[in-house]
């Protein structure tokens, strides 16, 4: 796993986790996970389906315990102080969490009592909120009549009730239209600038390169590379040399004739089987033409070849060897755990 610093000067950190390890049966959803949330920063925390993110999300936030390792959230212990813990953490799971009987405005001013926040504050809090995530008008609606994005709002707005210093967001866009996920990203950026600690889950790469100033990525419960954006795509080699193989059979000779040349580094070769094409990352211009010559001695007869700057997909598809949102072993999911305790 290749660590980039991601606490340059000594910064406070919102969150710190240290060998997290948690086991659904034979399944390790963690396996001795490291990281490190600055304050006032998104970190973005991506990985296929059953990388351990939501895993992670439910520890840090007190629905489940550990097996072992530890974990701090604004200067609280996860497992020996979860009850003050959750009064300065805010979250919006995959699933909202809201209450579809109940208006809009019924379930944010619920969740600011049971936060101990007076009946005044409360009702004010509520109309805040529901004024900033554009719900006003439906406010005194039963939420059953909300669309999916309208829903996903207010399970937003019910995560900011308490003021919280650290929000934690597992995948807070899935399945919402291209607006109104942006009206999701701008208001994460606007909780961001007034403070806020943000650890968001996703398997969108717009989503991660739109809001995260760093990244960690898991796979398989492990963390497998972290850094910035930049830094991520630097170790991809900058740019990437795409060769389709005119015969998609020859894939798998392609890439491995690629490999023998040894220009690849950790990155690696990659088998792109839904574009039928190997993706090389390239250094210089030599190291190009290294790969045509390596092509042209095995008589490989090629569709086509291009040189691109990697996405931050590519990247994801490098380090992991499939795409972000490409299903991995299935890891035992309690949709209950998504309610917020308090």
């Amino acid at each position: 796993m290749t660590r980039i610093d991601n606490n340059p000067g000594g910064a406070p950190r919102a969150v710190t986790v240290r060998g997290l390890v948690k086991h659904y049966g034979e399944t390790k959803a963690l396996d001795g996970v490291d990281l490190d949330v600055r304050e006032g920063t998104v970190m973005g925390v991506l990985g296929p389906n059953g990388a351990g993110k939501t895993t992670l999300v439910r520890i840090l936030s007190t629905l489940i315990a550990p097996d072992a390792g530890r974990a701090t959230v604004a200067g609280h212990d996860v497992v020996r102080e979860p009850r003050r813990l959750r009064r300065v953490i805010g979250l919006t799971g995959q699933y909202a969490s809201v209450d579809e009987k109940l208006a809009g405005w019924e379930n944010l001013y619920i969740i600011g009592r049971l936060l101990d926040l007076p009946r005044k504050a409360s009702r004010a809090r509520a109309d805040e909120l529901l004024e900033r995530f554009s719900l006003t008008e439906a406010a005194r609606r039963p939420v059953g009549t909300y669309s999916g994005g309208m829903r996903r709002r207010l399970d937003l707005a019910a995560s900011m009730i308490g003021r919280p210093a650290v929000l934690f967001l597992d995948e807070p866009t899935t399945g919402l239209d291209p607006r109104t996920r942006n009206e999701v990203w701008d208001e994460v950026k606007s909780m961001v600038g007034e403070g806020v600690t943000v650890l968001l889950t996703t398997q969108y790469m717009e989503e991660a390169e739109q809001l995260a100033s760093e990244l960690t990525v898991v796979d398989r419960g492990k963390v497998i590379a972290t850094g910035g954006i930049e830094e991520l795509k630097a170790r991809v080699g900058g740019r990437a040399l795409r060769v389709r193989p005119a015969d998609p059979v020859q894939l798998r000779p392609l890439a491995h004739a690629l490999d023998q040349l040894g220009i690849t580094g950790l990155a690696g070769t990659v088998v792109d089987t839904e574009r039928r094409s190997v993706l090389v990352p390239v250094l210089s211009d030599e190291q190009l033409t290294a790969v045509v010559g390596a092509v042209t001695a095995r008589g490989i007869t090629l569709s086509s070849i291009s040189t691109e700057l990697p996405s931050l997909d590519e990247v994801f598809l490098s380090l992991t060897g499939h795409r972000a949102g490409a299903p991995q072993d299935a890891v035992p999911t309690d949709h209950t755990l998504e309610e917020v305790a308090v």
